[in-house]
């Protein structure tokens, strides 16, 4: 926190753009709100981590294998820097990791709240199971170029040491994004394969649309104040809607 901070309510201090660098000068309300969203992310990436797992096994050579440990190790991984920081508000991390059930599942067809579900905060898409290579690849992709959209929200985030470490996962991420589209361009070269994929991606489409939240928040305006948000759900929403279109579109895929 600057000097400037020292002759203003932190509220507006805020408002009007100012970082905060440790636990030692954080509201109530804005750890609360901080907290919060670190849980959203290390228990999407511990449930993303975990559910990918099975996909190792249904990967169809050598490189396909390499390629979904990889994914499983780094979102674990991306995880752990996360919970390192939560560390710092007294947050126990070998308890934390032992607390949830990461690979639970919610059945296929399933309809999901897109609010939290259960005693974690993953993302309501994480509450859906993977159904072969196929659909690990599609999800992969589509939660993939959502993940990108998040991530640069969240590295604008007034919580320095937040926004520094998502700047650092977040070409990782984007690693992930682009071995799911590697499989899929494989997937896709055949015409069974791309009528398979096709009916992954009506299933995963909503459910990644899911996760950006309602257009409509009083939330948004409350951590938008506080420096934890910028750009609208329904803006992210947007852009992301048009990523994943242009994707589809470029494997043919409706």
């Amino acid at each position: 926190m600057t000097s400037e901070a020292a002759v203003m309510p932190i509220e507006d201090y805020l408002a009007k753009g100012g970082k905060l660098t440790s636990p030692d000068n954080v509201p109530p309300r804005y750890r609360a709100e901080l907290l919060r969203m670190m849980s959203s992310f290390v228990d999407s990436e511990l449930a993303g981590s975990a559910g990918f797992a099975d996909a190792i096994n249904w990967a169809p050579g050598i490189s396909q294998r390499i390629a979904a440990s990889r994914i499983v190790l780094e979102k674990a991984a991306n995880a752990e820097k996360v919970l390192d920081l939560m560390k710092d508000f007294g947050t126990d991390k070998a308890l934390y990791n032992r607390a949830h059930d990461w690979a639970a599942r919610q059945p296929r067809e399933a309809s999901i709240d897109p609010r939290r579900q259960g005693a974690d905060m993953r993302l309501s898409v994480f509450h859906s199971p993977l159904a072969g290579w196929t659909d690990a690849c599609v999800m992969n992709l589509l939660m993939g170029l959502a993940t990108g959209i998040q991530l640069r929200e969240l590295a604008q985030i007034s919580y320095i040491p937040f926004a520094e470490v998502i700047r650092e996962i977040a070409p990782v991420e984007a690693r992930h994004k682009d071995l799911g589209l590697i499989g899929l361009e494989d997937i896709c070269a055949s015409e069974e394969g791309r009528a398979e994929a096709a009916r992954s991606v009506d299933y995963w489409l909503p459910r990644v649309a899911a996760t950006f939240g309602a257009a409509e928040s009083e939330r948004f305006a409350r951590l938008h104040r506080m420096g934890l948000r910028h750009s609208s759900n329904q803006a992210l929403l947007d852009e992301w809607t048009s990523l994943a279109q242009t994707q589809l579109a470029a494997l043919k895929l409706r």
